[in-house]
């Protein structure tokens, strides 16, 4: 019975929120929902109080300065100009020939630098709808077109992205930012290239058929374009996004290893710098660059403190969001089917942890709708046993958490995913339009990247 409470709670949350209701009340309802059918109606009350409610305090004490900072940044670079500027830039100098690979390109170069995909996608819509009318290219394409660029291979596969599904492994595995360059980065080309190549087949496909741009009611304004603000120097505005990266490799190779962080063991017993320092360096670099642009572009804020005050509190609704799903995974963790489940999942592949990881990071993503959502429930509940498995294995915790990583972004954009649901409202456009083509770039080719870094790691192993 224990099993089928978790599959009906597991449906219901997945129904409810393509529904449109919020995973802040769906979370803790849906896990009460499981623990009543589970027969276990008298430990209720402590059960939410400890069990949910622990599990998510303990997530938003761990992540929530990367998303804190990760909004602020993403922020920063929209109202001071420098998310417009390098758009534009990557428009001016590859055209309007190729209008799909301009707009996966800047989104790729903003997401790569720090800047939030939700930012991304409302700095870059405004010019890819002037783009593609241009060009005449049907409109229904730009969702893909914006997702390949911020959800996928810059996401999940570049070395050294600060993305928060990036650093989610990093305290589970004791690893950083940069885990297995060589297999992220070939992940990351194929992603790319398939992506790039299957949207401008649908492209020509369209044309062959007479389709155009098509006829749409177009939003006058979106968040960007609502206030205009100087303009910045390409040069400039790439300063920050250079400063995201370069710091993070700096101190992740450079400062923190060279560094004896021990007497931080001595005096924080709680505190182990080879779990830790892979995010202490995304901080770092993250709060340098946003420090960098509110000094440099002192004179030509517009409303700082609206900036400011609008990324801080543009952080709360997403981690408040993933730490109630990381609560309910909790939740039906503690429950007696869920032991069934999980050793299922663990011998799903006896002798090759990868295969088992991935499968358990999909679900999870693919059944929250959130990749992040997903792959801190898998670790949460899992990530000491396939670490244990992948050292009995002889498997490096760099190839682990990079196929997680990919695993957790491949099935997180069915058609209940928040992000995906968001994109289309910004675009204006429906599932029935733009849905099918947003699936194969995010779905469809992630996964075969993911088999690709699964197939090179277990040959080869991590690098």
């Amino acid at each position: 019975m224990s099993i089928l409470a978790i599959v009906i709670s597991l449906l219901l949350l997945m129904f409810l929120a393509y529904r449109g209701i919020s995973v802040l009340l769906l979370a803790p309802l849906m896990a009460c929902l499981a623990v009543l059918l589970s027969g276990d109606a008298a430990f209720l009350l402590p059960i939410y109080t400890d069990t949910f409610m622990g599990a998510l305090g303990n997530y938003v004490i761990q992540f929530f300065p990367l998303f804190l900072l990760g909004a602020l940044f993403g922020q920063l670079m929209a109202d001071s100009g420098a998310a417009q500027s390098i758009a534009n830039g990557i428009v001016k100098k590859l055209g309007t020939h190729h209008v799909v690979l301009t707009v996966v390109m800047a989104c790729a170069v903003l997401t790569y630098g720090g800047v939030s995909l939700f930012v991304v996608a409302f700095a870059i819509y405004p010019i890819s709808r002037e783009l593609f009318r241009s060009a005449n290219v049907p409109k229904r394409l730009i969702p893909a077109s914006i997702a390949l660029g911020s959800f996928t291979f810059t996401m999940t596969a570049l070395p050294g992205t600060p993305s928060i599904q990036n650093a989610i492994p990093i305290p589970y595995y004791e690893t950083n930012s940069f885990a297995a360059p060589g297999l992220g980065i070939i992940a990351g080309l194929i992603m790319l290239g398939l992506g790039t190549f299957y949207l401008q087949s649908r492209v020509k496909k369209a044309a062959s058929n007479g389709e155009g741009y098509g006829q749409h009611t177009e939003r006058e304004a979106v968040a960007n374009e609502e206030q205009a603000t100087t303009s910045l120097p390409l040069w400039l505005a790439l300063i920050p996004i250079i400063m995201v990266i370069g710091l993070n490799a700096l101190f992740t190779y450079g400062v923190f290893p060279a560094l004896d962080l021990s007497f931080i063991s001595d005096e924080f017993e709680n505190v182990s710098p080879s779990g830790q320092s892979g995010l202490w360096a995304i901080l770092i670099a993250l709060l340098s660059a946003s420090a960098w642009l509110i000094i440099t572009r002192w004179k030509h804020w517009l409303d700082l403190k609206e900036s400011v005050n609008k990324g801080c509190l543009g952080s709360l609704l997403p981690i408040f969001n993933t730490a109630s799903e990381v609560g309910y995974g909790a939740v039906i963790a503690s429950l007696a089917g869920f032991a069934i489940i999980r050793d299922a999942v663990l011998t799903a592949s006896p002798g090759n942890p990868l295969i088992s990881e991935a499968m358990a990071m999909s679900v999870l993503a693919g059944i929250t709708g959130s990749s992040s959502g997903g792959l801190s429930i898998a670790l949460e509940t899992l990530g000491s046993e396939y670490l244990a498995m992948a050292q009995q294995a002889g498997i490096s915790p760099e190839l682990m958490h990079r196929v997680a990583t990919l695993a957790a972004g491949g099935m997180d954009t069915l058609p209940h995913s928040g992000a995906v649901i968001t994109l289309l409202a910004i675009c204006g456009l429906n599932h029935r339009q733009s849905y099918g083509n947003v699936a194969m770039v995010t779905i469809a080719l992630p996964v075969i990247a993911l088999v690709s870094v699964i197939i090179l790691g277990t040959l080869f192993g991590s690098f």
